[in-house]
């Protein structure tokens, strides 16, 4: 069988020959798992820890998932295999995505492992709830940071590096507080669009009539309206445009008949200062390839209006959040109504916007049966 145990009269020490094929020679391992604090020494323990990995060796080989390194390596191999992993999978995700793990793994993932000197074989659930205690981040950031974890650790199962997935902590350890939605009513979501130029406001009206995120307008292109309808199969991540959306679907939006004037108003825009461009809204400022608008623009385009009108809400929160919170509170459709007029793919993102704040809740309790006691009036009035 492959592998021997032999002792060092010199140093008294024992250790584990290898014959190693790419190597094409023996070597000799002096610690067990590769850790400086756990030596094959002279006497019983240190023959029996050379035994015992060079057991683990030969399940490893007849498992067909030898790796020398897990054995010979003082450090962790986790950090290598993450920066290995996350430029292997770099083309396959998008780039805002690529942006978090790598930060993920710079910040909170390779100063840990480095530290801690653990083995991508050896993660399991203790070592993962040591791990989370050391992020300093809030409860969704913690949960980004070990998905990060958990997608490389798939991985690496998948590509037989370990034998198996271990455990990652429940959704409730995270301890993630949903923030209350931030909403304008549609009043005062019409004067802050109304205050933008006037040149620039279809795409705002676009953004509010049809709950999509503004990175999906931007990337919208003439060729993705037909017959009323609007593909959105297109976005923005990481401010460089995409060929398909956050959650991978391609989306049939039917145009709302109060946005046909704005849409209208766009194209004898681009009529009118002679401009050719392959997208559907374009800045007439616009530096980008075909003018297409940027985020930066909106935002500030957004903030800008918002201080004319005295509003002080973030460009998603002002159009999508408060849209959805007007269809759900105020309009009177149910969460299951909204879900399909949104293309939401689970409920559970419609919730919450059922959970406005208790201010606003109790303005359209009273209001509503305010209405009902007129409506009774006027009955009573007509018997």
């Amino acid at each position: 069988m492959k592998g021997t145990i032999g002792f060092d009269r010199k140093s008294e020490r024992y250790y584990v020959a290898w014959y190693h094929e790419p190597l094409r020679r023996t070597v000799k391992l002096w610690f067990y798992h590769g850790d400086i604090n756990i030596p094959f020494k002279k006497g019983k323990q240190g023959k029996e820890l050379a035994q015992r990995m060079l057991d683990q060796m030969r399940g490893d080989y007849e498992n067909g998932v030898f790796r020398i390194e897990k054995f010979s390596s003082k450090a962790s191999d986790v950090v290598p295999y993450l920066n290995a992993w996350v430029e292997a999978i770099r083309s396959t995700i998008a780039p805002s995505t690529y942006k978090d793990y790598k930060g993920s793994i710079a910040i909170h993932l390779a100063p840990f492992f480095t530290a801690r000197g653990v083995q991508l074989h050896e993660i399991q659930y203790d070592i993962l709830m040591e791990l989370l205690s050391t992020i300093k981040r809030g409860g969704k950031g913690k949960m980004n940071v070990m998905y990060c974890l958990h997608a490389c650790l798939d991985y690496a199962w998948r590509s037989g590096r370990v034998q198996m997935m271990p455990p990652f902590p429940k959704k409730g350890v995270y301890q993630i507080v949903q923030p209350v939605i931030r909403w304008l009513p549609e009043e005062r979501q019409d004067k802050v669009i109304q205050a933008i130029a006037p040149d620039d406001q279809p795409i705002f009206w676009f953004l509010k009539y049809h709950l999509r995120r503004p990175g999906e307008a931007m990337a919208l292109r003439k060729e993705d309206f037909e017959d009323g309808v609007f593909k959105i199969r297109r976005g923005i991540s990481n401010y460089r445009e995409i060929n398909r959306v956050k959650d991978r679907r391609q989306h049939l939006v039917p145009m709302v008949s109060a946005f046909a004037p704005w849409l209208e108003y766009e194209m004898e825009k681009q009529r009118k200062h002679g401009i050719i461009s392959p997208y559907l809204f374009v800045s007439l400022r616009g530096k980008h390839q075909g003018k297409r608008y940027t985020e930066k623009t909106l935002e500030r385009r957004w903030a800008a209006a918002c201080e004319l009108v005295g509003e002080n809400i973030a460009l998603y929160s002002g159009t999508k959040h408060s849209r959805a919170t007007q269809l759900l509170n105020v309009y009177g459709l149910s969460k299951s109504d909204l879900k399909e007029a949104g293309d939401w793919s689970r409920m559970e993102s419609v919730d919450k916007y059922a959970k406005v704040e208790v201010a606003t809740r109790k303005g359209l309790l009273e209001g509503k049966v305010r209405r009902l006691e007129i409506r009774k009036k006027e009955k009573k009035d007509v018997e």
